[in-house]
């Protein structure tokens, strides 16, 4: 068995200080949003157990699909840096970028600069723009393979793009690493899955990653964004593919979002007859205590309800 923790959205706070150079740019809207409502429905608190609980759950391996940050000021990228230091070793959590690390133009080569050895692929060198991906890593019977959706947009758009040369990079790492039969889970930031999100939050090349999936398959797909726990399918070559989504990682009580919490994937099986089993932890009833909030079994091939 194959134990693999989720998470995402972490959106680390509090805000460093900020120069005005810095806020001549979509920085303002951000800013403007942090103080009306992200700086009070987060809870660095809530994080703090969250990541506790989940490293006492002894997984095989990590995965965080995005939003580190807030406004990818150079202060929050080094003070995430610092956090991915303290929650554990590269070669044990794998990272993919998001909306909020690359905020705006530059952020997502600072960040690759200095989280690059979350994201590198085995011997490979770390990514240093977005043409840096996708990434390959393997741990036991799966392959995990890094995108990334992240790029700069104009104020008040959160979109992310899934182009056609990563979806090329992409496909010969999914026959690759099929051939080799393993249990293949692809990380994104934003949901691959049409009506996922609002339309100014949306992917562009949700068409191009379903037709992907449904030539080369998949057994897993991982995203965050919606701070939303769900589960979606889309087409594979012999059935459907779970698409999994998760609360943001600091998500306090009483807000229009569900609190934080984290999933927690077994995986067990062979090529043709993979099982999974996913156990969502987190907060529980306002109070500190971290638990189980709910169980199910994702059956990788099984065929979507008409």
């Amino acid at each position: 068995m194959f134990r693999l923790a989720h998470f995402s959205d972490i959106h680390l706070g509090p805000l460093p200080d900020i120069t005005y150079r810095e806020l001549a740019s979509k920085r303002i809207t951000g800013y403007i949003n942090w103080h009306r409502r992200r700086r009070v429905n987060l809870d660095n608190g809530i994080l703090d157990r969250i990541t506790d609980d989940m490293l006492a759950a002894e997984p095989d391996h990590i995965a965080l699909t995005g939003d580190l940050v807030n406004l990818a000021l150079d202060k929050e990228i080094e003070m995430a840096r610092l956090w991915l230091e303290g929650l554990g070793e590269p070669d044990a959590i794998s990272v993919v970028p998001g909306n909020h690390d690359a905020y705006v133009p530059g952020a997502l080569a600072r960040v690759c600069g200095a989280w690059g050895a979350y994201m590198a692929g085995d011997g490979q060198p770390a990514p240093r723009s977005r043409r840096g991906f996708p990434y390959l890593r393997v741990r036991g019977p799966v392959a995990l393979i890094g995108l990334s959706s992240a790029r700069a947009t104009a104020p008040f758009l959160a979109s992310g793009y899934f182009t056609e040369a990563q979806a090329r990079r992409t496909a010969r790492l999914l026959d690759e690493t099929g051939a080799k039969g393993l249990f293949r889970i692809l990380m994104i930031h934003h949901p691959p899955v049409r009506g996922a999100t609002g339309p100014h939050k949306r992917l562009f090349g949700i068409t191009r990653f379903q037709k992907m999936v449904r030539r080369h398959g998949a057994e897993l797909v991982l995203h965050g964004h919606t701070h939303l726990p769900t589960v979606h399918r889309v087409d594979g070559p012999t059935g459907s593919v779970p698409v999994v989504g998760v609360a943001a990682a600091g998500q306090a009580h009483g807000g229009a979002k569900p609190p934080a919490h984290y999933n927690l994937f077994e995986i067990v099986g062979a090529p043709g007859a993979w099982q999974v089993r996913l156990t969502r932890r987190g907060a529980m009833d306002g109070t500190p205590q971290i638990g189980e909030i709910s169980t199910q079994l994702l059956v990788s091939g099984e065929r979507a309800p008409a």
